[in-house]
């Protein structure tokens, strides 16, 4: 007799028995997907944050802008390699709930700071030689179904007038790496002072700041904060990744929100599939004993009830991980977070997935290995 055709036998015996456990393994591996890729989502500027870059800030924050001079004073800071600004533009397109991140930039610094994001050459120059030219992202042109040279209006929030602003689309920017942000909108800085109220001309949002070494990062941090301090504007510097982590920060434990509600469901499956293995144990109880009556070993019993859960395991985990992961690609927050799976995640999934499987048939297999013959062909 061969173990497989055994082994499905078993498994299609009780159709909606084994149905309902793998569709509990499917749903918990969704949820699984859903929870990492959240978690991803949360932890996307962490994972992206360049080792050398530097985010300078307004000592109370980033509602409190700085002055442009302050460009070229970093820049001739020791250890500075290259520095780039931006300014929150904060517009509304349609309705407030569609919500995605706008920065006005300077073009001529702003890839020499992000070399991961990619544009094609002539859409860049496109872009560079309008004023009102806006660079969107490749997620972002998909959610609104937004092409190169389309019209777009923003309504610009109160602090700069409430007006409607035009943008032409010049081009869609793509990342190098699946957790890029590809849903932001980048427009001309010169835009906005020419447009927006008179007291926002001189000043920017904050200052990016590519270091030469990063081993050095932490004096040139020093360096920057004491070069302005004791000023009017005084600066909070951090590395990108701390920066993007103080952000999570304020939202709360998310991750340990997450490992809770993961940790509950995945004990509960392995309750109820271990209670399910035991009934199919003891609903084969004679037929266990026969096939040890006529020469099958303890260790072939034991291997055999084990490779069911497991295969039930494998069968609705995996299930579960690619419906998981084509949920989690769809913009379901619409641009607030940044979902995705990462592969680390599909393969820790899968490995939790087996090893709740095998946990689950094991009381039930070692019951089946020491399963007397004579004691269960007399219960039958």
């Amino acid at each position: 007799m061969r173990f497989f055709p055994l082994l499905l036998a078993n498994l299609v015996r009780k159709k909606v028995r084994t149905t309902l456990t793998v569709g509990s393994f499917f749903v918990a591996l969704v949820l699984f997907a859903l929870l990492a890729a959240l978690r991803a989502g949360f932890n996307q500027g962490i994972d992206v944050a360049g080792a050398d870059r530097l985010v300078v800030i307004g000592r109370t924050g980033l509602i409190q802008p700085l002055p442009f001079p302050y460009l070229e004073r970093i820049r001739r800071l020791p250890g500075v390699k290259e520095v780039a600004h931006a300014t929150w533009f904060g517009g509304i397109y349609q309705d407030p709930k569609n919500f995605f991140p706008q920065f006005a930039i300077d073009p001529d610094l702003w890839l020499a700071m992000y070399p991961e994001f990619l544009v094609d050459e002539a859409q860049w120059r496109d872009f560079k030689a309008d004023r009102q030219g806006a660079m969107i992202g490749r997620k972002l042109a998909a959610r609104f179904g937004w092409k190169v040279g389309d019209h777009v209006p923003l309504k610009s929030p109160g602090y700069l007038g409430g007006e409607s602003w035009d943008f032409n689309v010049r081009g869609i920017y793509r990342g190098s790496r699946p957790q890029d942000d590809e849903t932001q909108f980048w427009m001309q800085h010169r835009y906005l002072y020419e447009k927006g109220p008179a007291y926002w001309k001189g000043i920017v949002g904050w200052y990016v700041v590519r270091v030469a070494d990063p081993e050095q990062a932490l004096s040139v941090v020093r360096a920057i904060d004491g070069e302005f301090a004791n000023s009017p504007s005084e600066t909070r510097t951090q590395t990108e990744s701390a920066f993007a982590a103080a952000f999570v920060k304020q939202m709360g434990n998310i991750e340990f929100l997450i490992m809770v509600i993961g940790s509950i469901v995945f004990f509960t499956l392995l309750l109820v599939t271990g209670n399910t293995m035991a009934i199919a144990v003891r609903e084969r109880t004679g037929e266990l004993a026969v096939l040890k009556a006529i020469g099958y070993s303890d260790r072939f019993v034991l291997g055999l009830v084990l490779a069911e859960s497991v295969l039930i395991a494998a069968v609705g985990g995996g299930l579960g991980l690619l419906a998981g992961r084509g949920i989690a690609s769809q913009d379901l927050t619409n641009g607030v977070i940044l979902m995705y799976l990462p592969a680390t995640a599909v393969l820790v999934g899968a490995g939790v997935a087996l090893v709740t499987g095998l946990l689950a048939g094991l009381l039930p297999a070692l019951s089946a290995m020491r399963l007397s013959v004579v004691n269960a062909l007399r219960r039958v």
